[in-house]
C-alpha cells in the first residue's frame, strides 16, 4: 500500500499549481523556469516529491507571489523548519494528527468542534493524561506521559505564542462524559469556565443537547485551518483512531466551512456558554 504524500507537501504543491494556472503557465513553462523536466513540476504540484527551498523561491518569485505568502510556503516546505516543538513528540503523534499539528503552527485561524471530549487546546494536564491511558497506540506509561506533555506544549504554542484566532465548539456531552476521576473532571470544568471568561483571541461555545440534528452529527471531531497569507487554501482534519485524516481540496474546505457555520449558529452564544460552564464548575 502506497501512503499519501505528507499534507505539507500537498499544500505547497497545490499553492504552486494555483499560482501557475492563474498566470496561464503550462507545466512546460514552469519546467523551463527551473530548467528541469515537466514530470518534476507535476510531482511537486501533487506533493509526490518535495522541492528545495532555492527552487521554491525561484518559482514563487517568477509567479509574482507576495513576500508573506513566499515566507509561509517556504517555511512549510522545509522539512526542518516546520517541526519546532513537534520534533520532540513525533513518536507519540500518529500520522495525519502530526501533519495537522505541523500545519496548525502556521495557521491564522483555527476552528474546531469536538462532540465527546474537551478539545486538546483546552485540556488540563490530568485530563490529557487520562485520555492517554485509553490510547492503544501508546505502548507504555512513558509514551502516555509524552502524549499528555505534547498537549500542553501545543497549548503554549497556539494559545500563548501564536497570533491565531481560535474558535472552539464543544458538544454538551463532552461536559458530562467522565474522563479520569471526578476530581479530574471538576478541575477540567473549572479550566473551561476560566477559558470562556477570557475575551482574548479564543471564542468558546457549547453545542447543547437541545440543538438537535446537525451536519456534523457523524463526526466526532473536526478542525479547520485557514492561512492569512494563503487565501483560498486551508486544511480540514477529521479525528479518528490512528490520527484521523487531513483534507485540503477546495470542495472539502467549502463543505466543512458550511458545517462549522451551522454549528456556530446552533451553539449557545459565548456568554451563554460561559454561564453554563460556571454553573457546572460550581462558581
Amino acid at each position: 500500500m502506497v501512503s499519501a504524500p505528507p499534507v505539507r507537501r500537498r499544500f505547497v504543491g497545490r499553492a504552486l499549481r494555483r499560482y501557475r494556472e492563474k498566470l496561464g503557465y503550462s507545466l512546460e513553462d514552469a519546467a523551463r523556469l527551473l530548467e528541469c523536466d515537466r514530470s518534476k513540476i507535476s510531482r511537486i504540484e501533487t506533493g509526490e516529491r518535495g522541492i528545495r527551498p532555492k527552487e521554491l523561491r525561484e518559482l514563487l518569485a517568477a509567479y509574482g507571489a507576495p513576500e508573506d505568502q513566499q515566507a509561509l510556503l517556504t517555511w512549510l516546505a522545509d522539512p526542518r523548519g516546520a517541526f519546532e516543538w513537534h520534533r520532540d513528540f513525533a513518536s507519540v503523534l500518529p500520522g495525519a494528527r502530526l501533519d495537522y499539528l505541523l500545519m496548525e503552527s502556521a495557521a491564522s485561524r483555527i476552528a474546531a468542534y469536538d462532540a465527546q471530549q474537551v478539545p486538546g487546546l483546552l485540556q488540563t494536564p490530568a485530563y490529557a493524561r487520562a485520555l492517554a491511558e485509553t490510547d492503544p497506540s501508546l505502548a507504555d506509561d512513558a509514551d502516555r506521559d509524552r502524549a499528555a506533555d505534547a498537549a500542553l506544549v501545543r497549548q503554549q504554542a497556539v494559545l500563548r505564542e501564536s497570533r491565531a484566532e481560535v474558535h472552539l465548539i464543544i458538544g454538551q456531552a463532552a461536559l458530562h462524559q467522565q474522563v479520569g476521576s471526578e476530581a479530574v473532571m471538576d478541575e477540567q470544568l473549572a479550566a473551561l469556565a476560566r477559558a470562556a471568561a477570557d475575551s482574548g483571541r479564543l471564542t468558546l461555545q457549547i453545542l447543547p443537547f437541545e440543538a438537535g440534528a446537525h451536519a456534523a452529527a457523524g463526526d466526532g471531531s473536526l478542525s479547520i485551518l485557514q492561512f492569512a497569507h494563503a487565501p483560498g487554501l486551508g486544511l480540514v482534519h477529521l479525528g479518528g483512531i490512528g490520527g484521523g485524516v487531513c483534507l485540503e481540496g477546495p470542495g472539502d474546505l467549502e463543505a466543512y466551512a458550511k458545517v462549522f457555520q451551522q454549528l456556530h449558529a446552533f451553539a449557545m452564544s459565548p456568554a451563554q456558554s460561559a454561564l453554563l460552564l460556571r454553573g457546572l464548575a460550581g462558581d
